[in-house]
């Protein structure tokens, strides 16, 4: 085994108020927190916050974990997403997380495949 590797497991709570940047770095929001899949243990989603100041008046809204790649150079994650993506994508009821055809539209809208396929 090859110790010389660096490591790509993080834990959620790292991961948790990590900075999202645009492909043009600019600063679009921060992960609030995961879900994750109980049966697969795949991430679904990082629930980021848009907008605010100092979390006051900050929207949170699910992204398709498959979104976002971490960025070594940013030590955040960037993403292709556009605010008008974020803003037209699917209306989530209270219970979303448990509504399979609105994960469905919501994976379609921003065009990655689903994670539990």
């Amino acid at each position: 085994m090859d110790n010389t590797t660096q490591a790509t497991l993080v834990s959620s709570n790292d991961v948790n108020g990590t900075d999202v940047y645009a492909n043009d770095g600019t600063h679009i929001g921060t992960i609030d927190h995961l879900i994750i899949d109980k049966e697969s243990g795949k991430v679904a989603y990082a629930v980021m916050g848009f907008g605010g100041f100092l979390g006051i008046g900050e929207d949170h809204h699910p992204v398709p974990w498959g979104k976002l790649r971490y960025d070594t150079t940013k030590d955040g994650y960037s993403t292709d997403i556009t605010e008008q993506e974020v803003k037209g994508a699917p209306t989530r009821e209270e219970n979303w997380y448990t509504d399979r055809d609105w994960e469905r539209r919501t994976y379609d809208h921003y065009g990655v495949p689903h994670y539990w396929l």
